[in-house]
């Protein structure tokens, strides 16, 4: 079967998604001449081509439709009419309408087997709601749109790979939100997206909850009365799976490789140690220099892979924006395709 293009949806075309994308196209020309790769744009003509004069990429992007049988190794489709100008680092409903049209577009095409899969740029989530689009981020949106209910957020770094039970709730929602089934479902799909990446029997450590595990019942019966029997119950059916482990050590664990992956219960227990070590910062200034880290969400009928930071609207549209995460989400959808 010939290789499929992989679609990359543009985000909010006001953020740093277009200058991201060329300069990632950039980096994998080589591998696109040679049709070892295969890229489909989805989202902003002008924000493409402002991005593209901008850094002088030099790049050939023809535009074709969803109706062209033989798009080039790298095309671009536009994901809605361009009304406005969308001026970079300006929040706007414009700018949350093309980020929402772009996954729309993306996840029709995975569905129907044009793509392999999508790599999303990210959206601003004021945005995207002021276009009337009421959706907490990417992971919500994706499941609605595909039919979904249970997807997982799994980031990974380097060998930190994180897969969340809970991520877009408050924090006092969370213990309501551990549940067996929940659970079990976030080990399953861990578990199912570890083998896909080649790990021949993964080891999979789920989180505490409350300190040190609950302490016996005084800081919590969670991670006891919960996360202890589901644990059980996916080690006799033939899973690795340890825990739950106390969160102050589990993370230290898993870089040193103890672990393939780890199960966090809420957002920034498994966000914080993934994204402190994939942003390098300059000490002298203080200002983060490069960021590496992936997001993909398990559970759903396609593949996608997401940058792991935001619009960064400070820095739209000025050029130093960092391209290793989109490259590092192209790389990741390229295996799970694969």
């Amino acid at each position: 079967m010939a290789k499929r293009h992989l679609a990359i949806t543009m985000g909010d075309p006001a953020g740093i998604g277009p200058e991201i994308i060329v300069k990632a196209c950039t980096k994998l020309r080589q591998r696109l001449d040679a049709s070892e790769l295969k890229l489909l744009i989805i989202g902003s003509r002008r924000a493409l081509d402002q991005a593209n004069r901008q850094i002088a990429a030099g790049l050939d992007i023809a535009e074709v439709s969803v109706d062209d049988n033989d798009w080039p190794n790298l095309a671009f489709l536009q994901a809605d009419e361009e009304s406005s100008t969308i001026a970079p680092g300006v929040l706007s409903a414009d700018g949350g309408r093309f980020a929402y049209k772009a996954v729309e577009h993306g996840v029709k095409l995975s569905l129907s087997g044009r793509v392999g899969g999508i790599v999303t740029a990210p959206l601003n989530k004021e945005a995207l709601n002021k276009a009337g689009y009421h959706y907490p981020g990417h992971t919500e949106m994706l499941a609605a749109l595909t039919g979904v209910r249970g997807s997982v957020m799994l980031l990974a770094h380097g060998n930190m790979r994180v897969s969340h039970v809970s991520t877009h709730v408050a924090l006092q929602d969370v213990p309501s939100r551990l549940t067996p089934e929940r659970l079990r479902l976030v080990i399953d799909l861990t578990h199912k997206a570890l083998s896909a990446m080649g790990i021949a029997r993964p080891k999979i450590a789920v989180a505490a909850l409350n300190p040190h595990a609950g302490e016996g019942g005084l800081f919590g019966r969670q991670d006891i009365d919960v996360s202890k029997p589901t644990i059980d119950k996916a080690v006799a059916d033939g899973l690795d799976v340890v825990g739950p482990i106390p969160g102050d050590t589990i993370f230290v664990k898993l870089r040193a490789g103890q672990y393939d992956a780890v199960v966090a219960m809420y957002h920034d227990q498994g966000h914080i140690p993934v994204k402190l070590l994939g942003f390098e910062v300059d000490p002298a200034t203080g200002k983060w220099q490069e960021l590496s880290g992936v997001n993909i969400t398990l559970g759903l009928p396609i593949i996608r892979t997401s940058v792991d930071h935001g619009t960064a609207f400070d820095i739209a549209g000025k050029g130093i924006a960092n391209e290793r995460s989109m490259i590092e989400a192209i790389e990741y959808a390229e295996r799970l395709a694969g």
